[in-house]
């Protein structure tokens, strides 16, 4: 459906001119551009490092204003033409006009608004929103500590008691994890567990949002005689020589809402920053990442607050409640968030390409689509809801920021 969507509905100004090397699929140039706690113990383990993704976005002109153009009325008569035309051709294929929406603009220029301040169908574009929320709430360098303890005596590579894992909101506790923390437990020496795998707190691992799975998930991914194919082909990812885990656990896997009053703290195993985290949730996509996050931030009436705020709308333009189909964000809100995002990563000394995909250089779900290179974009489509919001660095009018939503049976899949 996206590869249909960027080759046929999005409006001329979006598009390439003849001359353009970029196939003529969705090249945002030429027409509108010119072409941890005191007392928990030393031993960590944190997730394997990651590559870092080099800001572009916004670099040209880092103090170009990031806010949202105040005056809606006063468009960029070319360029507000030419999406009256795409609304147009999309009424003309049997599209309901109101039931789309641009927003276009560059640091302190409208270029266009087509029902911009209207709440459209948003797929996954509300991952902007968690993406905004989760980085005011945490910050983009926090990382979620899963806490190891044990409650017995650890002698001759037996521990003779329970192994206890204290879930802390790791969104991306996967199989490489899983192997830091038993290669850890073995250098501690523990190779063998007399007792249970007790979970406490909010463990996920794998994106198992339930703590039985994930802890019988977390039992296997300790020892490396259990792996299922899964965690062997993500061994083979690891670095040559990474050793693998020998944590035998004798007992089941136990869920207790509390952990144990003799809990013996042992292991804290780090996770990516928050930043890189949300690179990976927003490159896949990934909606159980989102729910993560946006119960940790404290649910999504409170991700739709921040998100507002901070980008300068009513909350009335950002509707995170009800399924996926039914959470409903403005143009306007998706860009205004997007560069909230881009001001709130400046003092970290990142912008939105830290956070979102770049086009050309990251992999993804936008990987194969032909999309103009080292725009900085995310997608949203679900059933008949195709859009897409981000930003593109130009050389005439620094970064111009955009949303495009649109919703009709000619973006289902």
């Amino acid at each position: 459906m996206l590869k249909a969507y960027y080759k046929n509905f999005l409006p001329s100004c979006l598009l390439p001119p003849a001359s353009c090397l970029l196939p003529p699929a969705f090249c945002l140039l030429t027409l509108i551009t010119g072409c941890a706690t005191a007392d928990l113990p030393p031993e960590t383990s944190s997730s394997p490092q990651s590559e870092t993704s080099e800001p572009l976005v916004n670099r040209a002109n880092p103090r170009a204003n990031l806010e949202l153009v105040k005056n809606l009325d006063n468009a960029n008569p070319t360029t507000q033409e030419q999406v009256e035309q795409y609304i147009n051709k999309l009424a003309a294929k049997g599209a309901t006009k109101s039931n789309q929406g641009v927003w276009i603009q560059t640091s302190d220029t409208l270029l266009a608004n087509y029902q911009g301040t209207l709440p459209q169908p948003a797929a996954s574009i509300a991952k902007v929103a968690t993406t905004l929320a989760a980085l005011q709430t945490f910050g983009a360098d926090h990382q979620f500590v899963t806490l190891v303890g044990t409650t017995g005596a650890i002698a001759n590579g037996v521990l003779q008691g329970d192994l206890v894992i204290q879930g802390g909101e790791d969104p991306f506790f996967v199989w490489e994890e899983a192997v830091a923390v038993g290669n850890l437990l073995n250098q501690l020496g523990i190779k063998q567990v007399t007792g249970n795998l007790v979970i406490t707190g909010k463990f996920y691992m794998n994106f198992q949002l339930d703590p039985m799975a994930s802890g019988n998930l977390l039992k296997q991914g300790l020892n490396a005689k259990t792996w299922p194919k899964e965690a062997e082909t993500q061994y083979q990812t690891l670095p040559t020589g990474t050793p693998r885990p020998q944590v035998e656990i004798a007992g089941s896997v136990l869920v207790s809402p509390a952990a144990p009053s003799n809990l013996q703290p042992l292991v804290r195993h780090y996770s990516f920053p928050l930043a890189e985290l949300l690179k990976k949730m927003n490159l896949y996509s990934n909606n159980v990442m989102v729910e993560i996050l946006d119960n940790a931030v404290g649910g999504t009436a409170v991700v739709a607050q921040k998100a507002a705020e901070a980008a300068g709308v009513s909350l009335a333009e950002i509707k995170l409640k009800g399924s996926i189909a039914e959470r409903k964000i403005s143009p306007r809100a998706a860009c205004g968030m997007f560069l909230a995002i881009e001001r709130y990563l400046q003092t970290d000394n990142l912008t939105v390409a830290d956070v979102f995909a770049i086009i050309g250089q990251d992999p993804g779900i936008l990987e194969e689509h032909q999309l103009p290179r080292l725009s900085v974009i995310k997608s949203g489509s679900w059933n008949e809801i195709g859009a897409l919001v981000g930003g593109l660095p130009t050389q005439k009018q620094g970064t111009v920021w955009f949303a495009v939503m649109n919703l009709g049976k000619e973006f289902n899949e």
